[in-house]
């Protein structure tokens, strides 16, 4: 018996039969092998949404969708504004121009909960901003970057202590 199989754990559930008939679909639009692959998929996103909500201190790393209209070199500047008030959370951002005039822009971020959502709440406040997604995962980028020479651990374990260093530490 494989690892893998060893520790996967069964799970049964009843469904009304429109949802199951929707989910089959869904499976096979997808071209996945299983519907357990897309319900695990379903699971983990719900979980990582759940942490967002439930531990605002926590590291999260993820990503921000923008769609946005407008005046773009306005607009353009404000986000670039924001942005650069939160350099700490954004890693980095890519940005295309769309039909119709709009314009999307996918931002990298890693930061604690609370300074993400402050973020999101800053964007949407620029006019012009008409869809924003946050989508977060406890897990991190690996140290971007060393500052004197100590390599910064952002780990989850190490990120989930005490904000407070021990003595003995």
């Amino acid at each position: 018996m494989s690892t893998e199989t060893a520790s996967l754990a069964r799970l049964s559930m009843s469904l009304p039969a429109e949802l199951f008939r929707q989910l089959d679909v869904m499976v096979e639009e997808r071209g996945l092998p299983s519907r357990s692959q897309l319900i695990a998929e379903l699971i983990r996103h719900a979980l990582a949404e759940h942490e967002a909500l439930t531990r605002p201190d926590d590291m999260l790393a993820g990503t921000i969708t923008l769609v946005y209209r407008g005046d773009r070199g306005r607009v353009r500047q404000q986000l670039a504004q924001t942005q650069a008030e939160y350099l700490k959370e954004v890693i980095s951002s890519q940005h295309v121009f769309l039909e119709d005039d709009q314009s999307l822009e996918v931002l990298l971020v890693q930061g604690p909960t609370t300074r993400l959502k402050e973020l999101c709440d800053a964007l949407r406040r620029i006019r012009g901003v008409h869809q924003l997604q946050l989508v977060t995962t406890t897990a991190l980028l690996p140290p971007l970057h060393e500052q004197d020479g100590v390599e910064t651990d952002t780990s989850a374990a190490a990120v989930r202590k005490s904000p407070t260093k021990s003595a003995a530490a």
